[in-house]
């Protein structure tokens, strides 16, 4: 599998399961609240939803990497 697939892969499960845990929290959070947990002092202080929105900005991350080494190898 190509590796930018993969982390395609990885980044819609981890907002699957961000979005899981919020609502966890927050019952009526939309995937669009996501954007702005800080509109939920609920969510914006809860260590779980931190963590995994962590994961999901780490995944987001190394994709931008990836995309920027392969644009620079084609230079």
């Amino acid at each position: 599998m190509e590796l930018l697939a993969l982390l395609d892969e990885l980044i819609n499960s981890q907002r699957k399961q961000l979005l899981r845990v919020a609502q966890q929290i927050v019952p009526h959070v939309t995937d669009d609240d996501l954007m702005q947990p800080n509109d939920f002092p609920d969510l914006e202080l809860h260590p779980h939803f931190r963590y995994e929105e962590g994961q999901l900005h780490g995944f987001l991350a190394v994709k931008a990497a990836v995309m920027a080494a392969e644009r620079d190898a084609l230079q």
